[in-house]
This record gives C-alpha cells, sequence and structure tokens, in this order.
C-alpha cells in the first residue's frame, strides 16, 4: 500500500501545476496524486502533456490515479466540460477520458454520482435530495450511462470507481456494481462521507472491501445541533472515524490499494463561505425515509459511535465545532482566515502520520515511513 493525497486538495495545486504538484508531494514523503479527472492533467487530453505527466511520477516513485468525474446526467449541466471534451458528446467525451488515461497506465478510474453544495443547508445541499427528480431516477440514469461505458472500460482495461460520495449509499454501489459487472466497475472508498448517509463508517468498510479500488482517507467531526448532526471534516486521527480497524479491512482485501488523503482545503485555494456548516438531518422523517437500506442495527451503533464521540468533546479531548471553525477560519463572519498553505501542510503531515503508525503497528508496509516524511 502507498499513501499519497488528491490534488485537489494538495496546496497551490492549481497555481503549481501538475508537474511542480508532483514535487511537492515527493517533498512531502508522501506516495502518489490522485487527479479527480485526467482533465485536470490536462484539460485538452494533450497526450505529450499526460506523457510527461507519468514519466515524473515515474522518476520520483510516486502512484498516479485518475478519474473520468461526474456521470449523472442530471448534472452534466454543472460540469461542461466532460461534455466539450466530447466535442458536444458527453459520451464520447467520457470514453476519451478513459482511453487517455489507460494510455499513461491509470486504470483505476474515479467516478461520481453528483455535486455536494456546501452553500445550502441541510439535505437539499445534496443531490439525492433534489426536487426537480427523484434519487430513483437518478440512480436509474446513471446506471444507463454506466452501461454504455462499460464496454469502453472493458475494452481499455479499466473500472469505473463509484465513490462513496456524499449523495449514495454504499448499499446502492454494490447494486450497481452487480447490475453492471464487477470487471469494469469497484468502490473508491471515502472514509468519511458515508457518515452523511448514517452509515458505520467500519461497517461500510467491511460492506464494500472487496470492491475497493482506490480511496479517499478522510476524517469528520459528527456531534449533535439544531436540527441533525454537524459534519465537519477534521485530521485523520482527530474525528470520528476509526482507522484503527479499517485500514487492516482494506489492507486484507487489497494489499496493493492506493491511501489518498482527502483533507480540507486551504482557503487559499477554496475561501471558506459564509455559512459552512454541514447538516446531517439524521432526526427528519424524510431523511430517514431515504434511506431504506440502513437497518437498524447499524442506525444505531452509528449513534452509540456519535455518543462516544461526542463525550470525548465534552471531556475537552476534541474541539467542538464551532472552537474549531473559530480557531482555523475565524468567526462569526470568517473574514480572518488563517488556514492557508502552512496550516494545510500541517494537516496533512499529522493525516499522514496516523496512517503511517497505524500500518507500523499492523505490519502494513507503505512507501513512505514516517521517518522519511520528518526529514523531508
Amino acid at each position: 500500500m502507498r499513501l499519497g493525497i488528491d490534488s485537489q486538495k494538495l496546496p497551490e495545486f492549481v497555481k503549481r501545476g501538475p508537474l511542480a504538484s508532483l514535487d511537492l508531494v515527493k517533498e512531502l514523503g508522501l506516495g502518489g496524486l490522485f487527479f479527480p479527472t485526467v482533465l485536470d492533467m490536462s484539460p485538452t487530453l494533450d497526450k505529450a502533456a499526460l506523457r510527461d505527466i507519468r514519466e515524473k511520477a515515474d522518476e520520483l516513485g510516486l502512484y498516479l490515479e485518475s478519474g473520468v468525474g461526474k456521470i449523472n446526467p442530471y448534472c452534466s449541466a454543472e460540469a461542461p466540460e466532460f461534455r466539450a471534451i466530447g466535442d458536444g458528446d458527453v459520451i464520447l467525451g467520457f470514453t476519451r477520458m478513459i482511453e487517455a488515461s489507460a494510455s499513461i497506465g491509470c486504470r483505476e478510474l474515479w467516478i461520481s454520482p453528483g455535486n455536494f453544495k456546501s452553500e445550502y443547508r441541510g439535505r437539499l445541499a445534496n443531490d439525492r435530495f433534489r426536487t426537480d427528480v427523484t434519487w430513483n431516477e437518478q440512480l436509474l440514469a446513471i446506471e444507463k450511462v454506466l452501461r454504455k461505458l462499460a464496454p469502453v472500460a472493458r475494452t481499455n482495461g479499466v473500472h469505473l470507481n463509484m465513490e462513496t460520495h456524499d449523495e449514495i449509499t454504499s448499499f446502492e454501489i454494490v447494486q450497481l456494481i452487480e447490475k453492471v459487472g464487477e470487471d469494469c466497475m469497484g468502490v473508491v472508498f471515502d472514509t468519511a462521507n458515508g457518515l452523511q448517509r448514517g452509515e458505520h463508517p467500519v461497517y461500510a468498510a467491511k460492506r464494500i472491501a472487496p470492491y475497493v479500488r482506490q480511496t479517499h482517507i478522510k476524517d469528520a467531526y459528527v456531534g449533535r445541533a439544531p436540527g441533525g448532526l454537524d459534519f465537519q471534516t477534521r485530521p485523520v486521527g482527530r474525528g470520528i472515524v476509526d482507522f484503527t480497524t479499517i485500514i487492516p479491512i482494506l489492507a486484507a482485501a487489497n494489499p496493493d490499494l492506493n491511501l489518498s488523503l482527502e483533507v480540507a482545503a486551504s482557503v487559499e485555494d477554496k475561501p471558506r463561505k459564509a455559512n459552512p456548516r454541514q447538516c446531517i438531518e439524521i432526526d427528519d422523517p424524510t431523511w430517514r425515509a431515504a434511506h431504506p437500506d440502513l437497518d437498524a442495527e447499524e442506525l444505531e451503533a452509528y449513534l452509540s459511535l456519535v455518543s462516544a464521540f461526542e463525550k470525548r468533546v465534552a471531556s475537552g479531548e476534541i474541539p467542538d465545532w464551532e472552537t474549531y471553525e473559530a480557531s482555523n477560519y475565524g468567526h462569526p463572519t470568517y473574514e480572518k482566515q488563517t488556514y492557508g498553505f502552512h496550516a494545510a501542510i500541517i494537516f496533512i503531515r499529522n493525516s499522514a502520520k496516523h496512517i503511517e503508525a497505524i500500518c507500523a503497528d499492523n505490519g502494513i508496509d507503505l512507501s513512505a515511513p514516517v521517518a522519511k516524511r520528518e526529514a523531508a
């Protein structure tokens, strides 16, 4: 296994560009870079540019992962670049992206079922609760797109890996894999996103481990708040996710799996919005009805997890939502945003050390041990 990072959350990625960002990844002692889509490597799919990135990653001994993007057709208008790269044909655009990725050896490709809109509070921030189309209709549309892309994936020897994104449940992803085919589909396991669907991270890990081919390693604060539960990204090991249990589960299922950190983006790269609270409306009957696969046992375990975490918050071991937000982003107007480049680097280093310690304790070899990281 190797420990790397998602390019969208790497500080100054846009400013530095792909090649210089690979240098930063190496300087940080990380093992690779996960580009959400191949267009993040080259917006035009320029063969020479892609080849240069591949060659540099190989020279530095880094893994290189990529993706195709949001494949929910109800979200296509929000990502016009996928249609543009296909000269107006979305499926052709995805096909070209798959072929370009495969040409540089990226055969595990990230896909996502929707967009999270943080400017809206509660369930309406999530495409699962759109009012113009039902979630079941969106799932059917996603399945149809996957069936169109499946032959392309098989021809190019790739897997289209659905992220456990904010909208979709792990149950639904497994169902899609069973319908479309395990030979061309897999999972990008985001270790924290399932919390927004009421799923216990360990339960989810066990459920999808056989299909996990890429990851987003992320932790979060989850605690009681008006309207349900607050969700807030935290450094790995300082949130609610039990990585001590989850990492060995993933390693047993896929010993060659890359672990890609997805940390909080620097405010210099992505300014904090004035209403940053993410609310999980877990007590709302509408929310609960939208999760028919979530059984009573797992929901009880999830709520017990939240209660145990809240005790750590109450003891002062873990800062509450307001304290953490104020210390990193300013409060209440968010005019003083202190979480810049250097703070993001500290976030990355601390998160990496937690995962490395777990791997060391479990005899899981990583390409970038703690000693090298501290030297860097």
